[in-house]
């Protein structure tokens, strides 16, 4: 565990060292949202390959960058690209950059992913805010011996996304006259996409969206006392009787981005 400090201090000590401001808001990007990036007046930007202690990103339609710099007067942080268990990496590991961000001052965090449509109601195309998850069914990112200087042992998840978020999130949305969903997303471990019996399953237990990451995220971003948005563009319908590719859904994500960085950038403007 203390080598686990060591190597969040070192890294975060060297983004310090890269960029002299101090960022509050950070952004995760996911499959196929990469192209935000245009949104940000960049300031700094550093391949994760040259940062301490920092895994590299191994999935198709993520940049593998960070990049520093301004959304709408705000500065932030932002990953293009992020790391998922499935990849081999450790839970710990796909939550590290999450605690640097903590570390390097960063109070907010916005998570964006890909993700299986369940509810019956959705499209392919929609915007879903995630207002709740479920996420048994992967990894906790805190098992193990607790980290007292990173936060307590049993933090509460009553509301890992704030509901302050939720709603400025959804007043943009209406400014804008964009359509977004409210839903419950479910974590699975992936690589596969589910069976039909296992897209039913998820419906039945209360999932409206389903997908591989985030909410290892969202439960070390809690731990560290950060607040959390997350939103997810719905790239496919696992419920209908169809053959669903990695292609298909960056072709989806891409589709769905100017809408998707419109909501991120006016929530930057007003948190």
């Amino acid at each position: 565990m203390n080598n686990i400090l060591s190597r969040l201090r070192e890294t975060a000590e060297f983004l310090k060292g890269q960029f002299e401001h101090t960022v509050r808001i950070g952004v995760v990007l996911g499959s196929g949202l990469g192209n935000f990036v245009n949104e940000i007046e960049v300031e700094k930007e550093i391949d994760y390959h040259d940062i301490p202690n920092f895994p590299v990103s191994t999935v198709e339609g993520h940049k593998g960058k960070l990049f520093f710099g301004k959304v709408a007067g705000k500065r932030i942080v932002a990953m293009a690209g992020r790391f998922h268990f499935y990849e081999g990496y450790a839970a710990a590991d796909v939550v590290f950059p999450i605690r640097v961000m903590k570390l390097i001052g960063v109070e907010i965090v916005l998570l964006s992913n890909a993700a299986g449509g369940v509810n019956p109601d959705f499209k392919i195309g929609d915007l879903m805010i995630i207002r709740d998850h479920i996420g048994l069914s992967t990894v906790n990112p805190l098992i193990g011996k607790n980290m007292d200087e990173l936060g307590t042992r049993f933090p509460d998840m009553s509301e890992p996304y704030k509901n302050y978020l939720i709603v400025k999130a959804k007043e943009v949305a209406t400014r804008l006259n964009i359509d977004v969903k409210e839903g419950v997303y479910y974590a699975v471990t992936g690589p596969t996409y589910e069976t039909k019996s296992e897209y039913r399953m998820v419906h039945i237990l209360g999932g409206d969206a389903v997908g591989m990451s985030t909410v290892q995220e969202t439960i070390a971003a809690n731990h560290m006392g950060m607040h959390v948005f997350a939103m997810s563009v719905i790239t496919d319908i696992g419920l209908q009787d169809s053959f669903i590719s990695h292609e298909e859904v960056l072709v989806a994500a891409k589709a769905a981005e100017p809408k998707f960085a419109a909501i991120f950038k006016g929530l930057i403007e007003i948190v």
